[in-house]
């Protein structure tokens, strides 16, 4: 299919050819008629993204302190590879269209192919020619709305919500600062209210045209006589001030509190500095509020990604049913949005359309060829034999995100004899970029790139909730897998995924499963283990992660939490030096719920041989110090890593201190991964270790919610050819727990 894409480090719009984005649960696979490209967000976007990396750094501080924290933790070089990762790949456009479900997913009954829809939200409604859109962010298109038309939904949503915010009522009288796309949509939702409508705009044009659009008194920003009309007109001063324009001067919200009455509202729903003076704002007692987008339920996940939606009782206007209100009003004509239809685009044209936004248009209309949108290439139904592996590896990769991009697909890319064949992602755009960037042969819905004959294994690479069921999918298309941590988010994937793995054992295969635990692979990991090689007695090893703070909303937590996600690494890690099964967990965290929690954790696992790790986990610490610590004490002897920089090996009253650039152990990992599936041999971790590792995270969570001692169900015995490659050789004594 075709989409509008823009290069993160030049700003360049192009139209490239990508794979359709597949149906997933809880939303629609739409097929777009008309897009529609707002003049304001996405040319600031356009305009950021055109900057030099000095000039991107000034514009956006938030960032570059992000940079400079990452910097702090991970090293300078490791910071500029994540930079021009990201700044490296192409990225979506768009964020309102209109089109017809093509499919509609699991759990959605609202919907139902050949249903006309309005689509809202970055990366959902992307100027493409088939979009996956989640059910809360699609409205149903009356039948006397046009496609055209429709396509405007979700910035008319954004200027609902910003009347909303204003809590206007019939005569009051509203100033909307900036006749902009936004503006002569917000001018016409008032006056269908019953307000009376001031427009004011820099522009001349603007202010004729908003006139037409149907306000009461439109009149220039720097006409002297503003205010004295705006005051004759109102009576008393504007009830409230909405603030549409776009520009970093604080000038806007000036001129709003000027023109406000006593006690009066300004609403802000462009992005305007806001930096107004005190004494303004006090004289008149004025409130200030700001409008965030198309309405409640922006940025939440659980209302945008899950289909969660807010009981209607106590959240009237969420962001669909504002979309759902201007749709009405499109459809009784309250709203006139025909003159902004007027320059419309083909999406081969969608980098002229973006050019001629500059001469002052509104808005540009893309439309698409939906003739040629509908996905034709068939997936054969049959697995194909595995393709016999010599020399070259085929990789196909499923997922292309910032530590993929960053860190694992560099690291393949530079190991002789790997080729990097397909890649594949939830979105078209993703797959596209990633080609790009890394020199991918072909790019592929995740489906299409399973069932290719021409890749050999599959990276899988995506966030943590489709791991084991692309895992499992894999090993029935008999392709080696290697998974990015964790191999699954809770015990029922884990159990498919055991029991696909025991079939294609039973049926004569070799299934080849690897998980991303790079730290057991580290140059210091394997000093530490040849240091206690000989040891005769159990060890006592301490982990202290100082792992920092993540959000509540974000979106690991809802992909099974950082038990999960990323506290498996130090129990992979303790696993791996101790070399003995797990036998029992305890853990404990902080009482606070409603910030840490989880988050911050202590944890003690007891091993068949009778060794103890204590593992602390933290997020309430500040980043400013080293995030991990180790310490391994045995038989007089003691180990101390310290972020993979530093290690310190102390026996007999000699230390021996070593000191090197960070190597988390990724390079090697992926190495031995490779060489393992070239020449035939297992997985360098065993799958009954991943296994257990797996499920030493999910009985954490457990102890940590009931406060009991819980038992490791221990797996049978690994057979011979089972046995990881990276394993040290098991001390000839056992200790009965």
């Amino acid at each position: 299919m075709l989409a509008l894409l823009t290069d993160r480090k030049s700003g360049q719009v192009s139209t490239y050819e990508v794979p359709a984005p597949e149906l997933r649960p809880g939303g629609i696979l739409v097929r777009t008629h008309y897009s529609a490209i707002s003049a304001g967000t996405e040319r600031a976007t356009l305009e950021l993204s055109s900057k030099s990396l000095l000039a991107k750094a000034k514009a956006r501080p938030d960032l570059l302190k992000q940079v400079i924290e990452y910097a702090r933790q991970n090293g300078l070089k490791a910071a500029y590879d994540k930079v021009h990762a990201k700044l490296d790949t192409l990225t979506t456009l768009g964020y309102s269209c209109a089109g017809e479900v093509i499919l509609a997913g699991d759990g959605v009954h609202e919907f139902r192919p050949g249903d006309r829809v309005a689509c809202g939200g970055g990366t959902y409604a992307n100027h493409a020619e088939i979009n996956f859109v989640p059910r809360n962010l699609a409205a149903h298109i009356p039948s006397q709305v046009s496609m055209a038309a429709a396509s405007l939904t979700t910035i008319g949503a954004i200027a609902m919500q910003g009347f909303r915010q204003a809590n206007l009522r019939i005569g009051e009288t509203v100033a909307v600062i900036g006749a902009g796309l936004v503006g002569v949509l917000t001018l016409q939702i008032a006056r269908a209210a019953g307000c009376r409508v001031v427009a004011i705009d820099l522009s001349p044009q603007r202010v004729k045209r908003a006139a037409e659009f149907g306000a009461h008194l439109a009149i220039a920003a720097n006409d002297p006589t503003l205010e004295p009309q705006v005051k004759e007109f109102s009576r008393y001063g504007v009830d409230a001030a909405l603030l549409t324009a776009a520009t970093s001067s604080a000038q806007p919200a000036e001129m709003a509190a000027t023109l406000l009455r006593d006690r009066g509202r300004m609403i802000v729903v462009g992005d305007v500095g806001l930096g107004v003076s005190r004494s303004n704002m006090y004289a008149k007692e004025l409130s200030l509020a700001l409008s965030r987008s198309y309405g409640p339920g922006r940025y939440d996940p659980q209302y945008e990604e899950n289909g969660i939606d807010y009981p209607i009782g106590y959240v009237r206007w969420t962001e669909q049913r504002n979309m759902d209100a201007f749709l009405d009003l499109l459809s009784t004509g309250q709203i006139n949005v025909d003159p902004l239809l007027e320059h419309q685009y083909a999406i081969d044209d969608g980098a002229k359309a973006y050019a001629d936004l500059k001469s002052g248009l509104y808005t540009a209309i893309l439309k698409y060829n939906c003739a040629s949108a509908v996905p034709e290439k068939a997936v054969p139904n049959v697995v194909p034999a595995r393709h016999p592996i010599g020399d070259e590896v085929r990789i196909g990769s499923i997922g292309a995100g910032s530590f993929a991009s960053s860190v694992l697909i560099p690291n393949l890319r530079a190991i002789p004899g790997v080729r990097l064949e397909s890649v594949g992602t939830i979105s078209g755009a993703g797959a596209a970029s990633a080609r790009r960037a890394f020199k991918f042969q072909t790019a592929q819905q995740p489906s299409e790139l399973l069932k290719d004959p021409n890749v050999d294994a599959v990276f899988i690479l995506t966030r943590h909730g489709p791991h084991a069921t692309l895992a499992a999918q894999a090993c029935e298309a008999q392709k080696p897998v290697f998974v990015e941590k964790p191999l699954a988010i809770d015990r029922e994937q884990l159990a498919q995924l055991k029991q696909v793995y025991a079939e294609q054992r039973s049926a004569g295969r070799a299934p080849f499963v690897m998980v991303g635990f790079n730290r057991r692979f580290a140059p210091f990991t394997e000093k530490i283990r040849q240091f206690f090689a000989d040891r005769r007695e159990p060890m006592m090893l301490h982990a202290r992660v100082n792992a920092g703070y993540i959000p509540h909303d974000h979106w690991i937590h809802a992909d099974g939490g950082r038990i999960v996600g990323e506290f498996c690494h130090f129990v992979d890690w303790a696993r791996s030096v101790i070399g003995s099964p797990i036998h029992s967990v305890a853990a404990s965290g902080l009482p606070d719920g409603t910030r840490y929690k989880a988050d911050n954790i202590a944890v003690t696992l007891k091993f068949a041989d009778g060794s103890v790790a204590n593992l602390l986990y933290l997020a309430n610490g500040d980043r400013s110090i080293a995030k991990e610590f180790f310490e391994v004490f045995c038989q007089g002897a003691i180990a101390r890593l310290q972020d993979f920089r530093t290690l310190e090996l102390a026996r007999n009253g000699e230390i021996q201190k070593f000191k090197s650039v960070q190597d988390k152990g990724h390079r090697r990992e992926l190495e031995l991964t490779i060489e393992a599936i070239r020449s035939g041999k297992p997985s360098p971790i065993a799958f009954a270790e991943l296994v257990e590792v797996t499920e030493t995270t999910f009985l954490v969570q457990q102890a940590l919610a009931t406060g009991e001692v819980l038992r490791l169900n221990q797996p049978a015995q690994a057979t011979a050819p089972e046995a990881p490659v990276s394993e040290p050789v098991q001390p000839d004594f056992t200790l009965t727990a």
